[in-house]
């Protein structure tokens, strides 16, 4: 890995090459960045791209700190414990059963039902994988009812839809009319994880971000400015960071 020095501040950043990668594009967490560049690009050409977008990096490693650092924390996955759920925090009701697996469901709060017979030391790690599981798969569900609702409608019917793990963005719409939606976006409002999917749907016909995009998506919802509004300021809430107890 390499450094990307900053006065006194040193950066961590990672260089991948692709053959299919027309132009350089960054990404960045709060401990290291990426960079995509063509498979030709020479060093001095990488330079002047890192010097160009010097001020960027920094104001995006910081807002992404900043954002770690008022991110969800869970200690443990016990009754009265919270995650975030469309939009607000969740209350956890765990109780032991006879069976064999973990069982989850949603009525005004997340019931979880855990095998008896569930070691201490493994009773986090298996409910948070169920939990986990369970939220994927509601997603997907949320998803799919997205573009069933507002596909063929408006002519806009991707070759797929996939749910993936996604670090850096909410969702892509690949040159193959593969749709991918981030599946932390079950933890916002409903209408946002709309928004999120008309979006992306909306690429299918415009690949780049001019007004012709985003009229489309004003003609299929209106009132897409807040709820992009409310992803953009709330997007700490989406997820939960597992923290051992001391």
């Amino acid at each position: 890995m390499a450094v990307f020095r900053i006065g006194d501040r040193e950066i961590e950043y990672t260089l991948r090459r692709s053959p299919r990668a027309r132009r350089a594009s960054l990404s960045v967490t709060p401990k290291f960045f990426e960079l995509l560049v063509p498979e030709e690009a020479t060093k001095e050409q990488i330079n002047a791209v890192l010097d160009r977008r010097r001020a960027w990096i920094i104001e995006t490693v910081q807002h992404m700190a900043e954002r770690a650092k008022v991110q969800t924390r869970v200690y443990q996955f016990v009754t009265g414990s919270k995650i975030p759920y469309r939009g607000r925090m969740t209350r956890l009701m765990i109780e032991p059963f006879d069976g064999s697996l973990v069982e989850v469901s949603f009525r005004n709060c997340f019931q979880i039902r855990k095998p008896s017979d569930l070691s201490a030391d493994s009773s986090d790690t298996i409910i948070e994988s169920a939990l986990r599981l369970w939220l994927k798969r509601r997603v997907r569900d949320d998803v799919r009812d997205f573009v069933r609702r507002h596909g063929e409608r408006h002519g806009l019917k991707p070759r797929g839809v996939q749910i993936k793990d996604q670090k850096h963005m909410w969702g892509s719409c690949g040159q193959d009319r593969q749709i991918n939606l981030n599946w932390h976006l079950i933890f916002a409002p409903k209408p946002v994880l709309e928004y999120a999917v008309v979006h992306e749907m909306c690429h299918l016909k415009h690949r780049n971000h001019e007004p012709e995009f985003w009229n489309l998506v004003g003609r299929i919802l209106p009132d897409w400015e807040a709820k992009k509004a409310w992803l953009d300021k709330n997007e700490h809430m989406l997820g939960w960071e597992k923290v051992e107890p001391v």
